[in-house]
């Protein structure tokens, strides 16, 4: 495992929270840019299934934007070089949100893998472990 350069670790994490954004608004041009079209990902939408491909998340982009503004924040963001290629993230993200009942905070364990290829970072499999 190779200890990313700062550059590097920026670059990537930047990406990553463009890409935690760009749920939280419902942008899927940005996501679809962003991911491999092969995406695998465990996540508890999918109730214990491993899905692959972006139909499965297309649904959840396809509801729309939520009526109240979210922001997401990665906490203790890590970056581990795999390679030259492929770069772990791992952090704690949290949501938060307003709502009927007041302001909510949803706290969730990630771990995303990017890999380069064809001159640009893709995001490749994720696994999101709901904590809240």
């Amino acid at each position: 495992n190779a200890v990313p350069t700062s550059d590097q670790s920026e670059h990537i994490l930047r990406l990553n929270q463009r890409l935690l954004d760009a749920i939280a608004i419902a942008d899927w041009d940005t996501y679809e840019e962003l991911c491999d079209a092969e995406l695998t990902a465990f996540e508890p939408e999918a109730c214990g299934q491993r899905v692959q491909g972006l139909g499965f998340h297309r649904f959840y982009f396809d509801l729309g934007a939520p009526k109240q503004p979210r922001h997401t924040t990665m906490i203790d963001p890590r970056v581990c070089m795999l390679g030259d290629d492929v770069a772990l993230v791992t952090c704690i993200r949290l949501v938060q949100a307003q709502t009927d009942e007041g302001p909510i905070t949803e706290r969730s364990e990630e771990t995303r893998i990017w890999q380069h290829r064809e001159g640009r970072w893709r995001h490749t499999h994720f696994h999101r472990s709901q904590l809240s």
